[in-house]
């Protein structure tokens, strides 16, 4: 257990928005920011990853982490499918809870921790545009900006590009974690198995599922022995925004092959630049084994 508390003027509300079945990473974001004593986490929303079915997908990994870890959490079906493919004027659970839970009077500001597509929180943006001001979106998602040429399109931002356009079109306080620094969150097999697997249910979960993933068909993109924890940056920067570098710069325009489109008079949207990884994994490890060692 942690034989800390945080004041209460320093938590914040936080709703955590993953492709959770998508590939072997969020599983570990999830955890993470459940065990983080400055959250308080209102709800995880499942998000889609490509076609109806991936939502559902999604949502029934969720609940096998919650279950893993023992603990509970209200989990929302986000919407079925890119949000330009659902333009009849309907809302998924998931929205709709963020537009309410935005507009609920609470002193503690609203984080929505994105790892995916951006989905979710454009429909919600989209529904009712009055929750701009009342949120912060942190979101693993686009590419970097120095890259003039990206050797392959970014998976959250393509998965829906009307969305992502909603999103940082909006004026809402956006910060951008882009491929370039989520993928700075490297860490080998085995230390997982060292480190990770031990730690109970949910150890074993978080490792046994990336094996299994490793050596499916889907992951012919990866090293072989490592992976990237993409995912838990948008836990570290809500913990600690000065866990790493950012500028801020007026938010592009996606293109379908989501590389950028710049125009003047843009909202501006905080990029983070770098992210320290040695205290990310670190945290997360560290609360992984003090709750489940």
């Amino acid at each position: 257990m942690l034989d800390y508390t945080v004041p209460e003027y320093k938590r914040l509300r936080v709703i955590v928005d993953t492709d959770a079945a998508c590939e072997a990473d969020d599983p570990f974001a999830i955890a993470h920011a459940l065990m983080c004593r400055k959250f308080e986490v209102k709800a995880i929303f499942a998000e889609q990853f490509g076609g109806p079915e991936t939502t559902q997908k999604s949502y029934d990994e969720i609940m096998t982490v919650l279950d893993a870890m023992e603990v509970s959490a209200p989990v929302f079906m986000g919407e079925k499918g890119k949000l330009s493919e659902t333009a009849d004027g309907g809302i998924s659970p998931a929205a709709r809870f963020l537009i309410e839970e935005a507009l609920r009077d609470d002193d503690k500001p609203l984080y929505v921790l994105c790892m995916g597509a951006i989905t979710n929180v454009a429909s919600a943006i989209r529904n009712s545009p009055e929750i701009v001001p009342k949120m912060t979106v942190v979101w693993i998602g686009g590419h970097g900006y120095d890259v003039k040429v990206p050797e392959f399109r970014e998976f959250n931002a393509g998965n829906d590009i009307y969305a992502a356009n909603i999103v940082v079109s909006s004026g809402v306080e956006l910060w951008q974690i882009p491929s370039n620094v989520y993928g700075m969150m490297r860490i080998g097999l085995a230390e997982i198995q060292r480190r990770i697997y031990p730690c109970g249910k949910i150890g074993k979960h978080l490792f046994e599922n990336m094996v299994n993933y490793n050596m499916s068909e889907y992951a012919g993109w990866t090293p072989g022995e490592s992976w990237a924890l993409g995912d838990n940056p948008a836990v570290g920067v809500a913990l600690d925004p000065n866990c790493g570098r950012c500028v801020y710069r007026e938010a592009p325009i996606f293109n379908d092959d989501t590389t950028y489109t710049f125009e003047s008079g843009r909202p501006t949207i905080r990029v983070y630049t770098s992210i320290d990884p040695r205290f990310i994994l670190e945290d997360f490890i560290s609360k992984l084994q003090l709750n489940y060692l």
